[in-house]
């Protein structure tokens, strides 16, 4: 049984991008995954890294939670809309509380090792009015380079598979329900 954490970054849990996680959770638990689920928006910590790697501020218990998911996983599913090119504020704020030294990566004289190895992940990302053509053209794919590269294969999290949802204002219910049947697609597939 494949262990899957799915982990909505959208802080709105009446958003599309709650949508796309529910109907994940839900195919792969239908197909055999075993599923957890971290809706960074409900989490209570503060997301600030007030003192940077200088000073270890102490970890609210839903980050300890959700870092033991983190660790629980093989797979890795992370859901998040693209604001100003990048994720959310509460996710970065996520990552920055959580993808610590000695947690998620070591750095020893200058070389740096990836904590999460033999974890895969997979990146949902949507975008109002942005399409894929335009992001990564004009702007170099720059959110998912930040996510995919800079923090999880940093972290050591390998074969990460990207997919990007937009402009969402132009797609009407039935390309939504497009969407949400390949996604459901994306789930069968890692669930194996």
């Amino acid at each position: 049984m494949k262990k899957i954490v799915i982990v909505n970054g959208h802080p709105d849990k009446e958003s599309f991008n709650t949508g796309i996680a529910h109907s994940y959770i839900e195919s792969a638990r239908d197909a055999g995954a075993e599923v957890r689920y971290i809706a960074i928006g409900e989490l209570d910590f503060n997301p600030n890294l007030k003192f940077g790697y200088r000073q270890r501020t102490e970890l609210e218990p839903d980050l300890v939670k959700a870092l033991e998911d983190l660790y629980w996983s093989e797979h890795q599913v992370w859901i998040h809309p693209m604001w100003w090119l990048g994720m959310p504020a509460i996710m970065k704020g996520f990552f920055d509380r959580v993808f610590l030294p000695g947690i998620t990566f070591k750095s020893e004289n200058g070389v740096s090792e990836g904590l999460l190895k033999g974890k895969t992940g997979r990146i949902i990302t949507t975008a109002g009015d942005l399409s894929l053509d335009v992001y990564e053209d004009r702007y170099t794919s720059s959110g998912l380079v930040q996510l995919q590269k800079g923090i999880l294969e940093y972290c050591g999290i390998s074969s990460v598979q990207s997919s990007f949802i937009g402009p969402l204002y132009e797609l009407d219910q039935e390309d939504r329900v497009r969407w949400i049947d390949q996604i459901r697609g994306f789930a069968v597939s890692d669930s194996v």
